[in-house]
């Protein structure tokens, strides 16, 4: 028996552990929930090179598309909004614990607000969550349940008045962890709102082959003063 034999992953052990890992997770929001609860953040994606990325592609789109409120559905603990250069915000998350943070971070600052988001309850008849330009920014990929992420994703383009950016992957791709789940979002896009074109593919800022790319749809027959 050679040293690679005894380092060698015995059959089945890899298997076994994914699903332990699968068998411990009890949903997306209790994953984010606990996440944050545990001193956790919103991940790698809202800091360093990739947060900065993401942060000058939208604060440039804000100020070349004349948009003066913003909406994001997956605010997280705030770290890539500070990046952001927003007029008015509001950002809805799943986690209590990540609008304590957020709410926190921003005490000072009038322009922002922040509300608890649950998809099955919430119902917005009257249009009071809208703006100019609904984001979502590393979420789809981690609404693991279909029913989650359909609501998800009819809350977030009903939002958008003018414009919505999807930050994800659009690619059904094996996931490593229990809270990720790569799906071809676009296809639900085409199938659920006609009212909306997909105008831009911005490459994303990171060099991964599961690269994240920027997805930008306009509403058709949008007012688009300054454009």
């Amino acid at each position: 028996m050679t040293v690679k034999d005894l380092v060698r992953p015995i059959p089945g052990v890899r298997q076994l552990s994914r699903l332990r890992q699968q068998l411990g997770f009890s949903g997306s929001a209790h994953y984010w929930e606990l996440n944050y609860e545990q001193g956790g953040s919103s991940g790698p994606g809202s800091y360093g090179d990739l947060g900065q990325g993401k942060a000058e592609f939208l604060n440039w789109f804000v100020r070349d598309c004349n948009i003066e409120s913003v909406i994001e559905f997956g605010c997280g603990d705030g770290h890539q909004l500070s990046l952001a250069k927003y007029p008015h915000y509001v950002g809805l998350d799943v986690s209590r614990a990540a609008i304590r943070m957020c709410k926190s971070q921003f005490a000072d600052d009038p322009s922002k607000s922040f509300f608890l988001y649950g998809g099955d309850s919430f119902v917005d008849r009257m249009g009071l969550f809208t703006a100019d330009l609904a984001i979502s920014l590393d979420v789809v990929y981690h609404l693991i349940e279909d029913q989650v992420f359909e609501a998800y994703m009819k809350h977030l383009f009903a939002a958008g008045k003018r414009y919505v950016v999807v930050y994800s992957t659009n690619k059904v791709m094996r996931g490593d962890a229990p809270h990720v789940r790569n799906r071809e979002f676009s296809l639900w896009v085409d199938n659920y709102c006609p009212q909306w074109r997909l105008i831009n593919v911005v490459r994303g800022p990171s060099s991964l082959p599961r690269r994240a790319d920027f997805f930008v749809y306009e509403r058709e027959n949008a007012d688009s003063p300054g454009r």
